[in-house]
């Protein structure tokens, strides 16, 4: 414990007592100052020298290695930093006219009790995001930002109001379309999900918690092909879950209400549509992969309604584990595999009728090899209803071809 000094307390300073050299005589005072003299200018001039030649070899040197190898100097992070950072501002300047900020209200009429009502009806209330798919004013979002009926209102980015009605809606796969009657609108550009990489950055765009319009987030695309599946009741009248597949991952910061708004590249092309977040984690959230909706997109443009291409099988993605368990020759493709409830072929499917049995391996669609990057699900996804494809598949250690005319989605799948 330290004791503080008080005013009464007597000081003592210390004495200094300086050290002292002899003086030298004058006899050896002279003596030294002849025998230096001559060495010292010496060695003074060739330290001028010196410092003359290095100056001139220096400049010299510096000059012919930026006016020679300039192309050659790396650019350092505070740059990359400084470029990103401009990158992310254009993107936010690019993209946030076509996001639109959506709001739900529901009216529930009160508690029947013995057929008696009580009187007291309940609203609820929620909010997400859309992204402009048209100037003539259709939207994409969620099917969770719009499920449970009720009133649907649009925000522009400029602050105007619109009805939103709902054109088309696929539950299964969490995408909806909604019209506004508005003119001139701005669309978002859609990008080229299949090329997108691990660690790839990405800006997200949304209403955040519903009260933040256009709030700008940035990250990377921290894992692909993820399997989630997402619950929801803040929107809807009763809870509701949906399996989604290959979705990407990201950190960029996904918040309620952001959903159904815009997963952007760098170049302002929308990759994905954000979707869900991990409630027990932080900075993990999901998106679905754009081209997986193209498809439904040019439906709805061109006919005002969802038609999607069919298969009709149950698979997995073939992973390290899934080799192990079930001792496969490959490392790649989709196991045809059903459980206890669901058939690994759907009976009456395209599949079906073309012969696919349970326990086949699709290796590769039209050629397409099915990978961690390119699921099975997704390159279906770029075909129509009608197409014909041709899937190499592996059944007891022997390749074929099998020829498949897909199918349309049957309502409720």
């Amino acid at each position: 414990m330290s004791e503080s000094v008080k005013a009464s307390d007597p000081v003592v300073k210390p004495v200094v007592i300086p050290a002292t050299k002899p003086s030298p005589t004058a006899s050896e005072a002279s003596s030294s100052t002849s025998e230096r003299s001559i060495p010292y200018t010496l060695a003074k001039r060739l330290i001028i020298w010196s410092l003359i030649f290095g100056l001139v070899g220096g400049g010299a040197g510096s000059y012919i290695y930026i006016r020679f190898f300039a192309s050659s100097i790396p650019i350092n992070k505070q740059q990359l930093v400084v470029q990103e950072s401009s990158a992310v501002v254009d993107v936010a300047k690019a993209v946030s006219p076509s996001v639109v900020s959506i709001t739900t209200k529901t009216v529930q009429p009160g508690v029947s009790i013995f057929g008696l009502s009580t009187g007291n009806s309940t609203t609820q209330e929620g909010a997400g995001t859309g992204m402009i798919l048209t100037s003539d004013g259709l939207i994409l979002t969620n099917n969770h930002v719009i499920a449970g009926g009720g009133t649907i209102t649009v925000f522009t980015s400029d602050g105007k109001q619109y009805k939103g009605t709902v054109v088309a809606s696929n539950p299964t796969q969490d995408y909806a379309f909604v019209r506004i009657g508005a003119t001139g609108l701005t669309p978002v550009k859609l990008g080229d999900s299949s090329s997108v990489q691990v660690g790839q950055s990405v800006v997200a765009i949304g209403n955040a918690l519903g009260q933040f319009n256009n709030t700008v987030t940035s990250g990377i695309i921290s894992g692909k092909g993820r399997p989630v599946t997402a619950s929801d009741s803040g929107n809807s009248t009763q809870s509701s879950a949906e399996n989604l597949q290959d979705l990407f991952q990201t950190d960029a910061a996904i918040n309620p209400g952001n959903s159904g708004g815009p997963l952007v590249n760098l170049a302002g092309q929308v990759i994905g549509m954000n979707t869900a977040v991990a409630g027990n984690a932080q900075n993990i959230g999901f998106a679905i992969p754009i081209n997986e909706i193209k498809t439904a997109i040019a439906s709805v443009k061109s006919t005002g309604t969802i038609e999607r291409p069919y298969l009709g099988v149950r698979y997995e993605p073939i992973t390290p584990d899934v080799v192990a368990s079930q001792n496969l020759s490959v490392s790649q493709g989709a196991l045809v595999i059903g459980d206890a409830q669901n058939a690994a072929v759907v009976p009456g499917s395209p599949a079906d009728k073309a012969g696919l049995k349970s326990g086949d391996i699709i290796t590769k669609v039209d050629g397409q090899v099915i990978d961690s990057n390119h699921s099975l699900t997704s390159v279906i996804a770029n075909y129509k209803p009608g197409d014909k494809v041709t899937l190499t598949i592996i059944r007891g250690g022997k390749t074929q071809t099998v020829t498949v005319t897909l199918g349309t989605v049957p309502s409720g799948i």
